[in-house]
């Protein structure tokens, strides 16, 4: 079964095949029979059932590999929101202070956010398109988005009152902490129609901002991500599409246990991660400093 998430459908295991290109997971074969997709009711003993599947078919780890674990998702994606953190804290701290007598600064910090979310969104476009996840590329993504974060943070930092950053960071972790929590308590199972869902409403979202963009160059901006009605509604949007994009984290780490994936996609995992848990700050932080205002 192919992921219909870009950031996880390159990964040749993921998606049923391996070097060879001729081998398939178990429950793959199951679901095409029968027509089932995964998660959905009376699969409960086929697919959706890892116990079920019949690794004997599964191409296994590259020779001399690992295979992904829960603890190896957890470092490499320590790996990755670490470095987003430290450089997000250099840019915050090398980059001048906006005071009303340095005005420049506030111009420096958003050319420094632009070009950080440039590179960001094309690094993105690379990674999820190669069928072998690059470590390196992963860290660099994850450099570029710190410092796109941490030019955000201060600009939103010296332009809105009441600790938005702070109640950013905290609520982002929070928010990743009780999807967690619901995804595994109540059990959640994805199916091809959310992650289409999600995958649709990502897409839309991004071509949304790269319109705000060319229609800004114009001064012709409709205000989609602004701080007025419809920025709040779409920054709550966004906070709910990026809860989305976590619990389909969750579904690839879980499968890709279950399926016995080679180490080297614990890296897939933990830059699906990295997006989230960013898509989530950034449209947080948007709706508290719209909440800030007088």
């Amino acid at each position: 079964m192919q992921s219909n998430n870009p950031v996880f459908r390159r990964s040749a295991e993921f998606n049923g095949s391996n070097a060879g290109g001729a081998q398939t997971y178990a429950g793959q074969g199951y679901g095409q029979q029968h027509g089932q997709q995964y998660g959905q009711p009376g699969q409960q003993a086929g697919y959706g059932d890892p116990s079920s599947w019949d690794m004997s078919r599964t191409g296994g780890p590259a020779a001399g590999g690992g295979r992904m674990t829960i603890d190896s998702v957890v470092q490499k994606t320590a790996f990755s929101i670490g470095t987003v953190i430290l450089v997000a804290l250099a840019t915050w701290i090398l980059t001048p202070e906006i005071t009303t007598t340095n005005t420049d600064a506030l111009a420096t910090l958003g050319a420094l956010a632009g070009v950080g979310a440039l590179a960001a969104l094309g690094l993105s476009i690379v990674i999820s398109l190669k069928r072998v996840v690059s470590p390196a590329l992963v860290m660099v993504f994850a450099a570029v988005e710190g410092l796109m974060l941490g030019a955000l943070s201060k600009m939103f930092n010296a332009m809105f009152d009441g600790g938005v950053v702070t109640g950013a960071v905290i609520g982002t972790f929070a928010a990743f902490a009780g999807t967690l929590a619901a995804y595994k308590v109540l059990n959640i199972r994805v199916g091809d129609k959310f992650r289409i869902f999600v995958v649709a409403a990502m897409f839309g979202m991004v071509g949304l901002g790269l319109m705000e963009l060319v229609l800004g160059v114009f001064g012709a901006q409709i205000g989609l991500f602004g701080f007025g009605g419809l920025g709040t509604i779409m920054a709550i949007v966004g906070l709910v599409l990026g809860v989305f994009m976590l619990i389909l984290d969750f579904d690839f780490v879980e499968r890709g246990i279950a399926a016995g994936l080679d180490e080297r996609e614990s890296w897939r995992a933990a830059f699906g991660m990295t997006v989230s848990l960013v898509w989530i700050y950034t449209n947080l932080l948007r709706l508290l400093a719209i909440f800030s205002q007088d």
